[in-house]
C-alpha cells in the first residue's frame, strides 16, 4: 500500500529540485481521461482545424488522455520554463528588409533544453522514490513530440489556464512557457485546476492578422501564421501572403498583447532561450542567399533547422514580396528557377509584388 504522507513529501521535495532544474512553473493533474477534454479534441480535429497535422488525427486515441497513451500512468507532473523576451516581439513589425522570428526560437532548441532538465527530474525522482522505500516507479518524459495534450494537462495542473488565444496563460508568466511532462506510477495527488482569468479582453483575438480564431478559446490552425510558417507544406495559400509581413517563422501577436505579460519577468527566463545575436532582426537579404550547408550551419542548435532551407526561403521570398524594397528584386529573381517548386512560385510571387509593372 502507497504511504500517502512519504508520496506528499516527495511531491514537495520535486517542486523544488524542478525549480533548481529551471523550471518556474509545476504541477500536477491525474493521468484519468477526462471527458470533457477529450470531447473537445474530437470536435477540433472533426472540423479539420488542425489543417495538415496528420499526427494529431492519426494518434487521436493515444492524445485524449495520459493513460491512453501510457495505461499504467497513475499521476501527470506538469512544468513550465519561461522564455519571457526582454524586447517587445511586435517592435519589428514593418521593417521590409528584416525577417521576423517568433520569440521561443530565437535562442537554443527547447526541445533539448527542457528534455534535459525533464530526464534529470525522472530520473531525480525514481532515485528518491526508491530511497524512500516506495515500489519501482515507472516514469516517461514528454515535450511536443509525442501525442500529449501539453496545454490542457499543464491547465488542469494548475499552472495556469487556456487563453482565448489557446494558448497557457499564467499570472505569473504571462503566455511565454515552454511546457513539458512527467507521466509516472506513482498516485500522486493532483493540484486544482488553473481558473481562467481572461475575463472580457479580447486582445488576443483581434490582434490576429489571419482572423484564425473561429471563436474564443478556438484555434483554425489552417489560418494561423505560425502554422502556415512553420508545419505547412508547399505554397502558403495567396489570402495569407499578405498577412505574414515580414514573419519569416512563427508569430507571436496573440501572445504579445496579452496583458498578463506586464507580470512575466525576463530574468526568470531560461538562460538557454537568451536570442542569439543573428537571430534577432535577421537581413532577408542574407537569407534567401542561403543553400542548404548555410541554412543548417546558421540554425545549428534551433527548432527552426526542423523546417529545412526550402521552406525557410519560401516564408523569407513572401516577406521579400511584402518588404517593398526594391533592392531584394535580385535575390528574389535568383529564386524563380528554384528546384522546389513552393520556393520559385514564392519568388514569382514576390517579384510581381515588387516589380508590379
Amino acid at each position: 500500500m502507497v504511504n500517502g504522507a512519504v508520496i506528499a513529501r516527495l511531491r514537495a521535495d520535486l517542486e523544488v529540485e524542478a525549480r533548481r532544474l529551471g523550471f518556474v512553473a509545476f504541477g500536477i493533474a491525474s493521468a484519468r481521461e477526462d471527458a470533457e477534454r477529450a470531447a473537445r479534441l474530437d470536435a477540433w480535429l472533426d472540423e479539420g482545424m488542425h489543417g495538415s497535422m496528420t499526427w494529431m488525427e492519426a494518434r487521436a486515441h493515444h492524445r485524449r488522455s495520459p493513460q491512453g497513451l501510457w495505461p499504467e500512468a497513475q499521476s501527470v507532473i506538469a512544468l513550465g520554463m519561461s522564455y519571457a523576451p526582454s524586447n517587445d516581439p511586435l517592435a519589428l513589425a514593418g521593417q521590409g528588409k528584416i525577417g521576423r522570428i517568433s520569440a521561443y526560437a530565437q535562442g537554443a532548441d527547447y526541445h533539448d533544453v527542457v528534455k534535459k532538465a525533464l530526464k534529470a527530474l525522472a530520473r531525480w525522482l525514481v532515485a528518491e522514490a526508491a530511497k524512500r522505500g516506495l515500489e519501482e516507479t515507472g516514469v516517461k518524459v514528454f515535450t511536443d513530440t509525442a501525442p500529449v495534450m501539453e496545454k490542457p494537462l499543464a491547465s488542469a495542473a494548475g499552472l495556469g489556464w487556456q487563453g482565448k488565444h489557446s494558448n497557457m496563460v499564467s499570472q505569473s508568466h504571462g503566455s511565454w512557457l515552454l511546457l513539458g511532462e512527467i507521466y509516472t506510477t506513482l498516485p500522486i495527488a493532483p493540484d486544482a485546476p488553473g481558473a481562467d482569468h481572461c475575463g472580457s479582453c479580447n486582445a488576443c483575438q483581434t490582434a490576429c492578422p489571419t482572423d484564425a480564431f473561429a471563436a474564443p478559446y478556438r484555434l483554425d490552425a489552417r489560418r494561423c501564421i505560425s502554422y502556415l510558417t512553420i508545419e505547412h507544406k508547399g505554397p502558403i495559400p495567396t489570402e495569407f501572403r499578405k498577412a505574414l509581413g515580414n514573419r519569416i517563422y512563427g508569430c507571436d501577436d496573440c501572445l504579445a498583447v496579452c496583458p498578463w505579460n506586464k507580470f512575466a519577468s525576463a530574468a526568470q527566463a531560461n538562460k538557454a532561450f537568451l536570442p542569439r545575436a543573428e537571430l534577432t532582426a535577421p537581413r532577408l537579404a542574407e537569407l534567401l542567399a542561403l543553400d542548404d550547408t548555410g541554412f543548417r550551419k546558421l540554425f545549428s542548435g534551433s527548432p527552426i533547422k526542423r523546417i529545412g532551407r526550402d521552406r525557410l526561403v519560401r516564408n523569407c521570398l513572401y516577406a521579400a514580396g511584402n518588404s517593398g524594397v526594391a533592392g531584394l528584386v535580385v535575390q528574389v529573381a535568383a529564386l524563380i528557377g528554384d528546384p522546389d517548386e513552393a520556393v520559385a512560385d514564392a519568388a514569382r510571387w514576390a517579384l510581381a509584388e515588387l516589380t508590379p509593372a
